[in-house]
């Protein structure tokens, strides 16, 4: 797929505005564009939001660049170390403690069985990718997958932006353009992970592909003017 450079800035800024305020970073899709593209850091910015911002940067932009790689755990820990930047000391590192997710009623996996249910995870997705026929059969296995994900758990801080990324990647790997969830629909996409709704969260990653069909195609026809 061809991707012009202001479709994938305003892919950018979007995918790093919603994702960060779904983790209940405070920065506004308009100082969000301030940072990302003018390189300028709006006075009230805390430092972490920042750098929540401007990691996430690197890790799209790494994506982007990384798409002819396979799905594995290095380039998992690559995308959470990038994410994690002078954020969390255990960046690109499965968890050494028990974690939870806020609100949750089910029970994140132990630090011990995660290295093994990662692995499994990448083998299961791989397969189910493969087998695929069409593509709503690949995103129905990447929206499944990223349920799993986050169940899983398996960073002590940063799974939701990286679990979100590699969706990205899994769509942009078998020229399928990615979905952005927009924080409007958290406590939605919540309810997905929390009731493991494979179909609800298909139907609405469905949804959501095409209306970037109808902005990506706006941007080639502004391309070609």
């Amino acid at each position: 797929m061809k991707f012009p450079k202001d479709y994938l800035d305003d892919l950018l800024v979007r995918m790093t505005y919603h994702s960060s305020a779904i983790e209940n970073n405070t920065i506004t899709l308009s100082e969000t564009i301030s940072i990302l593209l003018h390189h300028t850091i709006p006075n009230k910015v805390s430092v972490r939001e920042f750098y929540e911002v401007e990691n996430h940067r690197m890790a799209f932009n790494f994506i982007v660049e990384n798409t002819d790689r396979e799905l594995s755990i290095s380039l998992i820990h690559d995308v959470h170390s990038l994410l994690m930047d002078r954020i969390h000391h255990e960046r690109g590192r499965f968890k050494t403690h028990e974690n939870a997710i806020v609100g949750a009623t089910f029970q994140t996996a132990s630090a011990k069985e995660t290295p093994l249910l990662i692995h499994q995870w990448v083998q299961n997705l791989t397969y189910q990718i493969e087998q695929a026929q069409t593509t709503s059969e690949i995103v129905k296995a990447v929206c499944y997958a990223h349920i799993q994900f986050e169940r899983i758990h398996p960073y002590a801080d940063g799974n939701g932006r990286t679990g979100r990324l590699i969706m990205m990647f899994l769509l942009l790997k078998n020229n399928i353009l990615p979905f952005v969830i927009p924080k409007e629909s958290k406590y939605e996409y919540i309810r997905f992970l929390e009731d493991q709704d494979v179909e609800g969260f298909s139907a609405f990653a469905s949804s959501i592909l095409e209306q970037e069909s109808l902005r990506y195609e706006a941007f080639l026809n502004s391309k070609s003017e």
